[in-house]
């Protein structure tokens, strides 16, 4: 897999997450057994802007390796983010709202892993073929 496929993989999961947040918020409200729905437009916003860097970084190899390395940071602090956010929040989200934190946690962290893993084989390739 490429480090292309792999931002496109991400852009789109985060697109797609971030625009039904933004436009269907009143549904992951009840999700969540709330009755505030600014967060989750909020939250789709952020998402829509970040997939769109995502793309960006997807198409653009020029400054791919080190948009890569931000973006790679930037799902960490996601991942961190939802754990802090799943522990102090857990008494009013519900626990659906809290396997669907996790869930989306856990496939952020899957996205930072195989960025970094593509991106550590573009590296070792890039300075084994310096090398020769």
């Amino acid at each position: 897999m490429t480090l292309k496929i792999v931002l496109l993989i991400n852009a789109i999961s985060s697109g797609i997450t971030g625009i039904l947040l933004a436009l269907m918020p009143d549904i992951f409200a009840t999700l969540f057994k709330t009755d505030k729905i600014a967060p989750f437009v909020e939250v789709g916003i952020f998402l829509i802007l970040f997939s769109s860097f995502v793309l960006l970084a997807a198409f653009n190899e020029a400054n791919q390796k080190r948009w890569t390395k931000l973006i790679i940071k930037l799902d960490l602090i996601w991942v961190v983010a939802s754990i802090f956010a799943t522990v102090f929040l857990a008494s009013s989200i519900g626990i659906v709202g809290s396997i669907i934190i996790l869930a989306i946690a856990a496939w952020v962290g899957l996205m930072a892993y195989l960025q970094q893993h593509t991106l550590n084989k573009l590296c070792y390739e890039s300075n084994k073929n310096n090398i020769n």
